[in-house]
This record gives structure tokens, C-alpha cells and sequence, in this order.
């Protein structure tokens, strides 16, 4: 029996990405958000709750951070502390896997197994969106589903005990389902696609802001102001139990997690530039209480702002810059803390090449798909799809990882482009005023790009001189 091109690139896709899982069976994980996405699952598991910070837990990170002064509430219980800091749904997932199997030394490898599944998921769901979106272009779905599967930074993801994981699948499948929706209009479809968009925003809540943008998209696009309606309940149905179970532990108003305290004090740090630094982030880690923490780093970063208002724009700038930044943090981190061992030069420049080009192809070839799109529903959904993810992004942390969640939407344009070549460009530029605004916008978002990337390496050509030196497997670059 001939099997269909969705399920051959799936079981490609599966078999490349379980050879980095089985290859490193034995890879433990650190103190970082992948030891705390553990602990949460550890204590759903044993029946403890949606906790952290149990006793051993706790005194494994006070000697590893032994100068940080732990602000240990009153009433700490050693099965850990209540907490809301994380998103639920993914803890939940890794939780059932390890009342399955255990939680024993295999555990991070039965988790990574597993999520070789969810991984190689998303190449048949961006065939299928693509099939949605450009019925006309078959051969461009299939390109797009390639990138996919070889897609580096995907294919080693699984690795990682992070939300993106699970969060990827649900982003491409509340997508299709709304692309479904379109064309039946049948309420089930409405009704499905909340759901999925709910346990998206279960799993990362900034992907609300898509689920008001599709609320939205119901009511003016398709205008189905009843569907609206029925989607936007739903939304709420599935994610309001949780908040509202944040707010009684807390006792004010809260949302999914309470991170956006720390986030925002990371953000708006008078020494921050708009992502992730580790320095900064430490002053907020010794809250174990996620309410005071929250309080705490709100208030800080209202103050910063009202110091300096006018870095806003700057720091917006700056974050729209690491977000579109080259996929260099894994490897930096990786090889100059001694994980992969010395690696020659050459080696060294090849594998840099191979992990970084993809997306440098993948972004400025969709730049230029974007300017000969054809706009109907499903063309404004693929846009709003990407606007509503990056913009809350834009105002609180830009990471070069965040942009992994729109490379399927991105492989989709850029394999539209591919289809049709400048030929399909030149065309649009010719064909009206319109036309030329928008081959306009497409070739300075190019340029934009690789000024990025040029200045992203600029900035640190000291770090990567290092990196590349004769001891750059011992430069232990932090996260």
C-alpha cells in the first residue's frame, strides 16, 4: 500500500529526530527552566500537587546558588511551594508520562522519546496548512514540509524539556482548525479550535493575543458574529478555571502564570537590552512566593519605565532584533560548556553553518513570499497568526528561540516564493501601485534582516573569537 506524503515526511521527520535522542540516552538537564518544568511534573505525579521547590529540590538549588539570600515563606511545606509561575499544561504532560513509566534515571529519556512524536507532528500539520492556504500550490506545501523535517533547531528540540515542545503542535493545530472552520463554518470546527487555542495559552499564555486577533478574525473576516462569540467563550471556558484558581492562591487578580513580574524586571532592567540576561534575572529567583515575586518585579519595572521612558522604543527595537536573531544560543551554550567536547575549526564553521543558514534562507525568502501573496481569509489568518505571536514578544522579552514557533508559517511563505521566483515577484511590482508597496516593504524587511544579523555579529565578535579559539569548548558562555 502506497503511503500518503503526510505520513511518509512524519515518519522521516521521527526517524531523524530520534537519532540525537538515542545518541545522547544518557544527557542529564540543569538548574534551569527544564529542572523546574521536573520538579512540577514529579510533584502532579506523586499526587502532590502543582508544586516546586520540594525540600530536596530546594537544598540542591540553595548550594548550587549559595550567595543568593532564599526568601523561604512561613508556611513552606517540604512537599514544595504552590505555585503559578508556569503554565500548567506541559508539567501536566511530562506528569503523565512519569506516572506511566516512573521517575526514574530514564525518565528525561523517555520524556525526549515522546517528544520526537510531537516534533515530527508539526511537518505533516504545515503541509496540511499550506495545502489550506494555497490549494493551487501542491509542490509548495511539500517544500515547506521538507524544511521541516531537516529543519536543525527542531530536529535537536526534543531534547530539551521545554514548552515549546508541546506548545508548537497546539499552535499549528488551533490554526488548522480555524482554517477548517473557514470552510465549513460548522460550529464544531469553532468549538475545536477554542479548545486547541485554550490548551495552546494553557501551555504559553502569550498566544492569547492570537486568540483575540482570531475572535476577531471570526467576526469581521467571516463575519460569524455568533461564532465569535461561541469561539471566544470557549477560549474562556478552557482557560479561566486555572486563572481562577491563580487568583485564590494568590488573593489578587491573576492570570495564567504570574511571570510577567520577572519578566518585565528582566525587560526593563536599566541594564537590560531586551532579552534574557542571567545576571539580571538572579535578583528575582530567591522569591519562592510567585505572588511577592510578581508584585515585586511589576513594581520595579513601572519604576524603571517611569525613570526612562524614553528607552521603550529602544528596547522595542532591540527586542524585534533578538527575536529574528541567528539560532546561535543552543550551539554557543552547548560547545563552550565542554558538553560536545573540542571540535577543530573547520568542523566547527561547518556545523555553525549548517545550524545557522535555514533560518537566514527561511526569513528572507518569506519576507519576499509575504509581498506576492494573494489576500483572502486564509491568507489574513496566516499573517494574524504571526503578527499576534511576535507583538507581545516586542513589548516584554525578544530570544532568538521565541521565533521557532512561526518557522512553519515562515517555510510556508518562503516555499511560496520558491514557486515562484522573482519572476512571480517582478510580476506584483509591475502589476500596480499596491504591487510596489508591498515587493517594497518585502525587500526592506530584507534589508533589515541582514543588518541584524550583521550587527548581531559585530556586537559579539570578541564572544565569537572565543568560541572559535583553541580552548572554546572551555569558555562556558552562560544561557
Amino acid at each position: 500500500m502506497k503511503l500518503s506524503f503526510a505520513l511518509r515526511v512524519f515518519i522521516i521527520a521521527l526517524v531523524v529526530r530520534l537519532i540525537p535522542v538515542i545518541l545522547t540516552r544518557s544527557l542529564g538537564i540543569g538548574l534551569d527552566d527544564m529542572f523546574q518544568y521536573d520538579m512540577l511534573a514529579r510533584s502532579i505525579a506523586s499526587g502532590n500537587g502543582y508544586r516546586w521547590y520540594a525540600q530536596n529540590d530546594l537544598y540542591l538549588v540553595q548550594n548550587y546558588f549559595s550567595t543568593l539570600n532564599f526568601q523561604i515563606p512561613a508556611d513552606y511545606d517540604p512537599r514544595g511551594v504552590l505555585t503559578s509561575f508556569r503554565p500548567p499544561l506541559y508539567p501536566v504532560f511530562i506528569a503523565f508520562i512519569y506516572f506511566i513509566t516512573g521517575v526514574g534515571a530514564e525518565r528525561y529519556f523517555i520524556v525526549r522519546i515522546s517528544q520526537t512524536v510531537l516534533s515530527a507532528a508539526l511537518v505533516p500539520l504545515t503541509y496540511f496548512i499550506a495545502r489550506k492556504v494555497f490549494p493551487e500550490n501542491e509542490h509548495a506545501a511539500k517544500v515547506s514540509a521538507w524544511v521541516i523535517v531537516f529543519y536543525p533547531l527542531l530536529v535537536i528540540y526534543p531534547l530539551s524539556l521545554a514548552t515549546e515542545n508541546l506548545f508548537f503542535v497546539l499552535v499549528l493545530l488551533s490554526v488548522l482548525t480555524l482554517l477548517k472552520a473557514d470552510e465549513t463554518r460548522a460550529a464544531k470546527h469553532f468549538i475545536l479550535s477554542g479548545i486547541l487555542i485554550g490548551l495552546a495559552a494553557l501551555t504559553r499564555s502569550v498566544f492569547l493575543a492570537f486568540g483575540g486577533l482570531a475572535v476577531l478574525w471570526v467576526f469581521f473576516a467571516l463575519k460569524e458574529k455568533q461564532k465569535a462569540v461561541l469561539l471566544f467563550l470557549i477560549v474562556s471556558a478552557v482557560t479561566l478555571p486555572w486563572m481562577i484558581r491563580n487568583t485564590l492562591l494568590h488573593h489578587h487578580l491573576t492570570g495564567i502564570e504570574s511571570a510577567l513580574g520577572y519578566d518585565l524586571y528582566v525587560g526593563y532592567h536599566p541594564e537590560s537590552t531586551g532579552t534574557f540576561q542571567y545576571g539580571i534575572s538572579l535578583d528575582m529567583m530567591p522569591y519562592l512566593d510567585d505572588g511577592v515575586r510578581d508584585e515585586i518585579g511589576k513594581a520595579k519595572a513601572f519604576e524603571f519605565i517611569r525613570q526612562d521612558p524614553g528607552r521603550i522604543p529602544y528596547l522595542m527595537v532591540r527586542r524585534l532584533g533578538y527575536f529574528f536573531g541567528l539560532e546561535r544560543r543552543a550551539l554557543t551554550y552547548f560547545y563552550s560548556n565542554d558538553f560536545l567536547g573540542y571540535i577543530p575549526k573547520p568542523l566547527l564553521l561547518l556545523i555553525a553553518f549548517i545550524a545557522l543558514m535555514p533560518f537566514v534562507i527561511v526569513s528572507v525568502s518569506s519576507a519576499l513570499g509575504i509581498s506576492i501573496l494573494k489576500w483572502n481569509h486564509k491568507t489574513l489568518l496566516l499573517m494574524l497568526a504571526i503578527f499576534g505571536y511576535l507583538t507581545p514578544h516586542i513589548l516584554i522579552l525578544g530570544e532568538d528561540r521565541f521565533h521557532l514557533t512561526l518557522v512553519p508559517f515562515l517555510a510556508i511563505l518562503a516555499a511560496q516564493f520558491w514557486a515562484g521566483g522573482l519572476r512571480e515577484v517582478s510580476a506584483r511590482w509591475k502589476g500596480s501601485l499596491m504591487g510596489k508597496v508591498l515587493v517594497s516593504l518585502a525587500l526592506c524587511c530584507v534589508v533589515l534582516l541582514l543588518l541584524n544579523w550583521g550587527l548581531e555579529l559585530s556586537r559579539d565578535a570578541d564572544k565569537i573569537a572565543a568560541l572559535f579559539g583553541a580552548n572554546g569548548n572551555q569558555t562556558y558562555f552562560p544561557y
